[in-house]
């Protein structure tokens, strides 16, 4: 079994930052990706960065050059630093990671608020 668990959310003003970190235990030999998604409420989930192992980060387009995705694979941790945040980015960040053979993991989410 697998388990994710995020930190890093809260409150902050607009302009301000945030790192998110999420952190992978249990049965794991190796990622095939790591991604961050965020829902806002009554918007679907979406896709906000990703790093595929071996491969460069790719992200949305309204979180570009804020926005960092980096990942720590000898604790199967991922990370994503939020930069110059928006009253937009408010929502529930989720981590993902794709582990070959067994598909997908998700985190709880956690909360980023950011007000204007």
């Amino acid at each position: 079994q697998v388990q994710l668990v995020e930190s890093g959310g809260g409150l902050v003003q607009a302009g301000g930052s945030l790192r998110l970190s999420c952190a992978a235990s249990g049965s794991i030999f190796s990622i095939i990706a790591m991604r961050w998604y965020r829902q806002a409420p009554g918007k679907q989930r979406e896709l906000v960065a990703a790093i595929v192992s071996g491969g460069s980060p790719d992200y949305a387009d309204s979180v570009k050059g804020r926005f960092t995705i980096s990942g720590d694979n000898a604790k199967n941790a991922v990370y994503l630093q939020m930069n110059s945040l928006k009253p937009e980015d408010t929502a529930v960040y989720y981590c993902n990671v794709k582990l070959p053979m067994v598909g997908d993991y998700w985190g709880q989410g956690t909360q980023v608020t950011v007000s204007s």
